[in-house]
């Protein structure tokens, strides 16, 4: 209860809308309030957009077979599921002030469920690592229908469809690239660009044309136009967490940093 200056009760007039510290909201706050709401209405519907015109995708005929024959073979023990076997979409919150770009769907894992970084290993160590930072609503991430819904963060990869040998060709990686562009352009309050792997990292590059191409490595960084920073971090591939390259604690301070990035405000 709010006590005014002589000690007397101070009630809150009906409508008055206040914010977390009790203060009445402005006219201006509300107005800023409402727009950010259409903002990411707006944001939302151009990204669905981006979302099924990668689904339908269909430029690259070495990637469509690969991933179509994937998904009607399968690997025995999803021998039972029907796989998505199509362009897999970017997914989150329209919202992120956290990017991430990965390198390509996984033949059984995101060809598999139809969701980025959905149903793998690799997967596996994200979803625990963004839970752990507080991005992800839970540690682990199976299915499209698994109910989890991630906040300020929204993941994409270079390129959307399975390649042979998990290597997309450059004319693959170039086919895809209007579509991180068109992703770049809607999430306008994304802050960190975070690059999961030298592929992730030459290709956030090039889209910004950075020259000389900054050095990848883990916990790399580079400040890119508009405030933004590009982060980068060793893939969460078996090659590299089995080898010990990438630790769960290297790769929670990934999230670490891009938390006191997005809290730094270098626009200018």
């Amino acid at each position: 209860m709010e006590v005014g200056a002589f000690g007397a009760p101070r009630v809150a007039r009906r409508g008055v809308r206040r914010d977390v510290a009790g203060r009445a909201e402005t006219g201006t706050d509300a107005h800023r309030r409402l727009c950010h709401v259409a903002s990411n209405r707006g944001r939302a519907a151009a990204l669905a957009l981006v979302q099924r015109e990668v689904a339908d995708c269909r430029r690259c005929p070495r990637l469509v077979e690969w991933r179509e024959h994937i998904a009607v073979t399968r690997r025995a023990a999803f021998a039972g599921e029907t796989y998505w076997g199509r362009g897999v979409p970017g997914w989150g919150d329209p919202g992120a002030t956290l990017l991430i770009v990965g390198l390509a769907p996984a033949a059984h894992g995101a060809n598999r469920t139809g969701r980025m970084f959905t149903g793998d290993r690799s997967g596996d160590w994200l979803f625990a690592a963004l839970h752990a930072a507080g991005y992800a609503s839970q540690p682990t991430s199976t299915s499209r229908r698994d109910g989890m819904v991630l906040t300020g963060v929204y993941i994409t990869a270079a390129v959307h469809c399975a390649p042979p040998s998990n290597t997309p060709e450059p004319g693959e990686r170039a086919a895809c690239a209007p579509y991180l562009e068109r992703e770049l352009a809607l999430l306008g309050d994304a802050r960190v660009v975070l690059a999961l792997g030298q592929i992730g990292w030459n290709t956030v590059s090039s889209h910004f044309g950075l020259r000389p191409r900054p050095r990848f490595g883990h916990l790399a960084e580079c400040p890119l136009p508009g405030g933004r920073t590009l982060l980068g971090s060793f893939h969460p591939s078996q090659q590299n967490t089995f080898t010990g390259k990438l630790t769960r604690p290297m790769f929670e301070a990934v999230f670490g940093r891009a938390r006191e990035l997005e809290r730094q405000d270098t626009r200018s």
